[in-house]
């Protein structure tokens, strides 16, 4: 379903429309579509209060603009799967009950080993303490034989054990999957208790507190909180308070990286249990949309609220931050020199190589990394970044350079010659319109994307750069060679219209503010 984002005004801040609480399985601080949807909905007047996950054992509060930040501490009992707490025997019989066994009998025949060498080394050495009786040295050939024998039955047992509990974390031996059908067939959308019962944590922990505000929307970030609010909301009805239920679908939960094979049919689960309770979805892109109505049967398609730039950052987010820095000097090199950038983490699936590797087939070429954290620490996917980059000898055209705030990020990049998006095919990223797509073309870039479905069809739909195919890096030099010929072309989409005024958070936050009007109309309170 689409609102017009662009018509309209936001509403100047009164007294508050409706208390909103926001739900994150996450701390907040590195989150900006939460945190930009709380400062927003609190700057069009709703009291916000956005709980997410606190690292230490006590609540933790602050204010992103007028909105409430509350983190809870989240314990996690249920977490370890019922088989761990059990032995690992069932699986191998030879297995130590746990690995902190196997560890403790490897140490413990290391011990006894050392203490024979050092009983043989004492019987052979000079000075004081050396033993009086003779025979020493064969007093020692059974215990040290014993001793090896015991050392290479403990180390198969301890591999034993490793190997099962690697096993049993991943729920992948027939017997496992057996049970996963089990309990969907048994329990379908019900099988979450079953396969994660560690969902439980999130409500003990999140439940009490949005009961205690009782809140007249909950608006719930991703899967996880999903199924917290939906609980929440289902109770507050019970006990005669009306309250409306929205959920944000940020990603695709049959499309992420499985952690094992029970992580997602469980969460799968779960989100199917709970989806029906929700009012009104809001996701990140029109494809995820499609999906979210096939995998749910919804009777509305979903709201799409984009991941787009904030272009006027309120006044606290600009205090003491320096001003936008020179991509170019940072990179040491002048206007004629041809200048690609790349803004976002670094990991096997984003496509980074693709990126360095073209530079070995485009001596010209410079590219910007806008990839390094606040810590400057490198990861261990940026470290091998850095190795390809120093095996390929481009060293000298390849800058790594760190983040700037969120919104200095398109006037940061505007100075290259275009933005790269090499991203691999999966199955979230075939549905991304994501946040660097769209800080890339406030930037006014050329675009040089890989082949993801919704990407690729947008740029293809505008004419805002070249499409290559993932991980095909002669492909990409032609792509990137084409957008360098003849730039102002591909700029030119940018002339359109009303395009990049769309492309804004300030532009999302009025279709946010038209869902929550939609349902608290009037006084704000849901009926």
């Amino acid at each position: 379903m689409e609102l017009d984002s662009t018509d309209g005004q936001r509403r100047p801040r009164a007294a508050s429309r409706g208390r909103i609480v926001m739900l994150v399985d996450n701390g907040v601080r590195n989150d900006s579509r939460v945190q930009k949807s709380a400062r927003s909905a609190a700057e069009a007047g709703w009291e916000v209060v956005l709980f997410g996950i606190s690292p230490a054992p006590e609540v933790q509060t602050w204010n992103i603009g007028d909105a409430e930040v509350r983190l809870v501490p989240k314990p996690s009992p249920l977490g370890p799967s019922r088989q761990d707490r059990h032995g690992l025997r069932w699986r191998s019989p030879l297995a130590y009950r746990s690995p902190q066994i196997a560890k403790y009998r490897k140490q413990q025949v290391k011990a006894w080993r050392a203490d024979l060498r050092f009983r043989a080394a004492a019987a052979k050495a000079d000075g004081p303490g050396r033993p009086s009786a003779s025979g020493a040295a064969v007093r020692l050939v059974v215990p040290k034989a014993a001793a090896k024998a015991t050392s290479k039955w403990v180390s198969l047992r301890s591999r034993l054990t490793h190997r099962a509990k690697r096993k049993r974390s991943r729920f992948d031996t027939p017997l496992d999957k057996l049970q996963i059908k089990f309990w969907q067939l048994t329990m379908g959308p019900r099988a979450w208790r079953r396969l994660l019962p560690y969902l439980w944590d999130f409500e003990l922990a999140f439940g009490p507190h949005i009961d205690e505000l009782k809140p007249d929307l909950i608006h719930a970030h991703d899967f996880r909180m999903l199924g917290v609010a939906a609980r929440s909301a289902v109770r507050l009805r019970a006990a005669g308070h009306p309250v409306k239920l929205v959920w944000d679908a940020h990603e695709f939960v049959p499309g992420l990286h499985s952690h094992h094979d029970r992580w997602i049919p469980g969460h799968v689960a779960w989100e199917k249990e709970h989806a029906v309770f929700a009012d009104a979805a809001i996701t990140v892109s029109p494809s995820l949309a499609e999906l979210l109505v096939k995998g749910h049967k919804l009777q509305e398609t979903p709201y799409v609220v984009l991941n787009a730039p904030v272009m006027k950052p309120a006044p606290d987010e600009v205090a003491d931050v320096e001003p936008v820095p020179d991509l170019r000097e940072l990179c040491g090199v002048d206007e004629d020199t041809p200048l690609l950038a790349y803004c976002g983490g670094i990991n096997p699936v984003r496509g980074v190589e693709t990126i360095i590797e073209g530079l070995t087939r485009m001596p010209d070429v410079h590219v910007a990394l806008v990839s390094l954290p606040p810590s400057g620490k490198h990861f261990p996917a940026t470290k091998k970044i850095i190795e390809l980059i120093e095996e390929l000898g481009v060293g000298d055209r390849a800058h790594i350079l760190p983040f700037v705030p969120h919104w200095q990020v398109p006037e940061f990049l505007s100075t290259a010659d275009a933005a790269v998006s090499p991203l691999h095919h999966l199955p979230n990223h075939e549905l991304a319109l994501s946040n660097k797509f769209f800080e890339y073309s406030q930037a006014r870039l050329p675009l040089v994307v890989s082949d993801i479905r919704t990407m690729a069809e947008m740029v293809e739909k505008t004419g805002q750069g070249e499409i290559f195919k993932a991980q095909d890096v002669e492909d990409y030099v032609r792509a990137v060679k084409a957008v360098l010929a003849n730039p102002e072309r591909y700029r030119a989409a940018y002339d359109d219209p009303g395009l990049l005024e769309k492309w804004t958070w300030e532009a999302q936050a009025v279709v946010l503010d038209q869902i929550y009007s939609r349902l608290l109309p009037g006084d704000g309170k849901a009926v």
